[in-house]
């Protein structure tokens, strides 16, 4: 018990998906790792910077996913920059086969995080891309909520 006190919480987020895409909708999956995968994971080692995810024969995979090879691994060493099929329920995977019909919409993966029991999970989501001129909106709105919230907070 006293172990699990001891260890810190494992979040990494991307950042620029937020600022690229105005998020519809989020889903939490799963995600098949290898051993020194999730070892390199723990050791906050990861990157979503180009993440995304797509189809193929009726699963979804995700694309872009930099963790870097483990420092203490041998030759069984995992390769960096591989696809990987992440776990939802069927309903799930057919409700966001459904979403992905319309045109410009993106899953991307949000935040990679290790839950209470030790697993790794990807939050993903559904985006649909944001042109120049409304990322500056969106920045400006984000500027006026913060005066917003500073003024009220006095």
């Amino acid at each position: 018990m006293a172990k699990l006190a001891l260890q810190k919480e494992i979040s990494i987020k991307n950042r620029r998906a937020q600022f690229d895409y105005e998020i519809l909708e989020t889903w939490v999956s799963g995600i098949v790792l290898a051993g020194t995968e999730i070892k390199s994971i723990r050791m906050g080692k990861a990157s979503l910077v180009d993440c995304y995810c797509y189809f193929h024969n009726g699963e979804l995979y995700v694309r872009g996913i930099n963790i870097s090879e483990y420092t203490w691994g041998t030759y069984n060493n995992h390769i960096p920059k591989r696809d990987r099929k992440l776990l939802l329920q069927k309903k799930e995977l057919t409700k966001i086969e459904r979403a992905m019909g319309d045109n410009g919409l993106t899953i991307v993966g949000l935040k990679l995080f290790v839950n209470d029991k030790g697993f790794a999970k990807l939050l993903i989501g559904i985006g649909k891309g944001r042109k120049s001129f409304d990322k500056r909106e969106h920045l400006k709105e984000q500027d006026s909520k913060r005066e917003l919230d500073r003024l009220f907070k006095r």
